[in-house]
C-alpha cells in the first residue's frame, strides 16, 4: 500500500482521495478534487468562478503539453475546483515531473494529482476501450436510483477509472462500488472531495452558484 500527495497539499487538506484496486485490494490516499462536465453547470457543486477557472486551466494545460512534448506524449488534464488530475503517458520520469511542475504554476491551480505513466503512448485500441469503459460506468451511475450521476466525473486511462467530484462519504462508496463492478475495469481510483451532508444540503439550496 502506498501513500501519495499532490502539489500544494495544504490547500485542500479537507479533501479525500482513495485508490481501490480490484485485483490487489490495496488503497492509496491522495488529496484532490475533480471536474464535472460543463453540460451539467446547473447541477454543478462548484462555484461559477471555479467552473470558469477549471475550463481555463484545462485549456492552458493542454497547450503546455503540446508545446513540451508534441506527439511524443499524451497528456490529459482534468481540473475540478482548481485541482488538476494528469493522466496519459510521457516518455521519461523527468518529463512526468516537468509537466506537473508547469501545470502547478498555472494561474488558479491549487493542487495537482499526477497519474501519468512513464511509457510509450498507448494504441488507439486501448484509448477506444477506455472510452467504452467510461460510457459503461456513467450508464451504471445513471441507472442507480440512489446516486446523483451528475455529481461524479469519470475519466478512464488504460483500464483505470478515476472518479472525481464533490460528494458525501455515502456517494463516494456507492460510486466506487458501481464502477468496480463494470466489466473490464482494472482499478478504481477515487479523486474525491468529501463533503458532509450538511455542506451538500447548503450547496443544493444555493444552487452551487456565485462566489470564488
Amino acid at each position: 500500500m502506498t501513500t501519495r500527495f499532490p502539489t500544494r497539499r495544504a490547500a485542500l487538506a479537507a479533501a479525500l482521495v482513495a485508490s481501490s484496486s480490484l485485483l490487489a485490494g490495496c488503497g492509496a490516499l491522495l488529496i484532490g478534487g475533480a471536474a464535472v462536465g460543463t453540460a451539467m453547470v446547473l447541477n454543478d457543486r462548484r462555484s461559477t468562478g471555479a467552473q470558469v477557472d477549471d475550463q481555463t486551466i484545462e485549456s492552458k494545460a493542454a497547450d503546455l503539453a503540446r508545446q513540451m512534448f508534441g506527439d511524443n506524449a499524451r497528456v490529459s488534464a482534468t481540473s475540478f475546483n482548481r485541482t488538476v488530475l494528469l493522466t496519459g503517458e510521457v516518455p521519461t520520469q523527468d518529463a512526468r515531473k516537468a509537466i506537473e511542475q508547469q501545470v502547478a504554476r498555472l494561474e488558479n491551480v491549487r493542487a495537482t494529482v499526477n497519474e501519468l505513466g512513464v511509457m510509450p503512448v498507448v494504441a488507439l485500441s486501448v484509448r477506444s476501450n477506455d472510452t467504452v469503459l467510461t460510457s459503461k460506468v456513467k450508464a451504471a451511475f445513471v441507472d442507480a436510483k440512489d446516486l446523483d450521476s451528475t455529481a461524479v466525473k469519470v475519466v478512464t486511462t488504460r483500464g483505470v477509472v478515476y472518479l472525481m467530484g464533490r460528494v458525501s462519504e455515502r456517494e463516494a462508496k456507492r460510486a466506487t462500488d458501481l464502477a468496480r463492478n463494470v466489466g473490464g475495469v482494472q482499478k478504481v481510483v477515487r479523486v474525491l472531495e468529501i463533503l458532509s451532508e450538511d455542506e451538500l444540503a447548503r450547496l443544493r439550496s444555493a444552487g452551487a452558484s456565485g462566489g470564488k
